[in-house]
């Protein structure tokens, strides 16, 4: 192997603007986020920094969506959006950036935040949300406390090491976060996890694949077709190995097809293998199958996605979840405001609602849940239209296969509310001409959308 392969990684340097943030918190412990309801409300009275009529918390596509259209409706309306980052990174089509597709540098999915806010004439307030107050509706942050009038949650997901692995420590988490990162919330584990991929010798990827509810289900078959492209250009010696813990994945007839044909044996799927262990140093994971067979493996690259629970921000809030170890918010039947509360809505990864967590999806129930805000601003009300559902095709999923040629595939859901939720029924469609599930026009349509989304946030 050509020792000129190791090429260090040039990051354009990115600026930011100085207005911009983001809240999503990251990294907390269990304690932390236990503790953190009882926390707000124990806390003395906290002098306001401001007050507005409505304050989003989140600046990913769920959030801006939201912020972006309730402008377009009601230009007067007194808007904060609170956010962590000082900017906007997307996870949709990331993994492109992972497979070194033709034009897909870090830099294609990163964006200033100064771009919405001058066009749209919101406030912004970079911090971190510390705890939540719904019964005097106050924030409180890193740059002090926020009132409210109307509250809407955007903060996405947390990783939950503590359940899938309850006897590890602090340290050791930190330690597989660094050294083994999921890149399934953006920013730096992206960046850690091309590394790894450059300075990898032969040998192989491991990408494990979680239980429960996590966000974007095709997102780590659609990372082995990258890394498995990735290897193939890179004459790197080696196979990609999926460990599911349960029997299958989304799109799984489609990845498989498109796996064989393009890439032989190079990915290796192993349904119903729990991994139980990992030991960053030696490199090696622990796993226990369904069967009770258990055994080790070696890995030059590992990343493990962990199981994924609700952002800590809606434990702040104290609302109605599921019981299940993500936490999904109890919804008010077939809308976008929370149950537990008429004031605080909720879109994105954390929504209770039968619908699959995806871009396009947070964007979709971004402007639902802005009409719905608009329309109690105007004192009415909003309702989905039932003589129009289904809405065919409300989300469409693409998922990247191949590289020279490209190619891709795609899922879509037809919604539909006239239940209890809004639920989503999904296809997964062939292509007409090849009678296969993957298609160079479908490639296209992935940057095409990819592009169509971003303009929508930030043109």
């Amino acid at each position: 192997m050509e020792m000129n392969r190791r090429n260090l990684l040039k990051l354009g340097a990115v600026s930011a603007a100085a207005t911009v943030a983001s809240v999503a918190l990251t990294g907390c412990s269990k304690d932390a986020e236990a503790a953190a309801p009882e926390a707000a409300a124990a806390a003395p009275a906290a002098e306001l920094i401001g007050k507005h009529s409505v304050v989003v918390i989140g600046g990913g596509i769920g959030g801006l969506t939201v912020a972006n259209n309730l402008k377009k409706m009601r230009k007067d309306t007194d808007i904060l959006v609170i956010e962590k980052n000082d900017t906007f990174m997307s996870c949709p089509v990331s993994n492109t950036y992972i497979g070194k597709l033709k034009g897909m540098s870090l830099g294609s999915f990163i964006f200033d935040y100064a771009q919405p806010i001058e066009k749209h004439g919101y406030n912004w307030l970079t911090a971190e949300v510390q705890g939540i107050d719904r019964e005097a509706k106050v924030i409180h942050t890193t740059k002090g406390a926020v009132g409210y009038d109307i509250l809407v949650l955007s903060p996405g997901i947390a990783y939950n090491y503590e359940a899938q692995f309850p006897t590890w420590s602090k340290e050791k988490i930190a330690h597989v976060q660094r050294t083994a990162p999921a890149a399934l919330i953006p920013g730096h584990e992206h960046v850690i996890l091309e590394r790894n991929l450059n300075n990898m010798d032969d040998g192989d990827v491991i990408i494990t694949i979680p239980s429960g509810k996590f966000r974007c289900p095709p997102a780590p078959a659609e990372r082995a077709s990258m890394v498995a492209a990735f290897m193939k250009k890179e004459d790197i010696q080696g196979k990609v190995i999926m460990m599911a813990e349960g029997g299958g994945f989304a799109k799984k007839g489609a990845f498989l097809e498109s796996w064989k044909e393009i890439y032989g044996d190079k990915i290796v799927f192993m349904p119903n293998t729990k991994v139980v262990d990992v030991d960053p140093v030696t490199k090696k994971v622990t796993y226990e199958k369904k069967d009770g067979e258990t055994g080790t493996m070696g890995y030059q690259v590992l990343n493990l996605i962990p199981k994924n629970k609700a952002n800590p921000v809606v434990a702040m809030a104290d609302l109605e979840v599921s019981a299940d170890t993500f936490g999904k918010v109890a919804m008010a039947g077939c809308t976008f405001q929370t149950k537990s509360d008429a004031n605080v809505f909720a879109v994105g990864d954390v929504v209770g609602h039968a619908i699959p967590p995806s871009g396009q999806t947070a964007n979709w129930a971004g402007k639902q849940c802005a009409k719905e805000i608009a329309a109690r601003l105007d004192g009415g009300k909003y309702s989905l239209p039932v003589e129009k559902t289904p809405v065919n095709a409300g989300n469409v999923c693409y998922s990247m296969v191949g590289d020279n040629p490209e190619e891709a595939i795609m899922v879509t859901h037809d919604f539909s509310w006239t239940g209890s939720v809004i639920k989503g029924k999904g296809n997964v469609p062939k292509d007409a001409a090849s009678g296969k599930y993957r298609s160079k026009g479908t490639a296209k349509a992935l940057r095409d959308w990819y592009r169509g989304l971003m303009a929508d946030l930030f043109a």
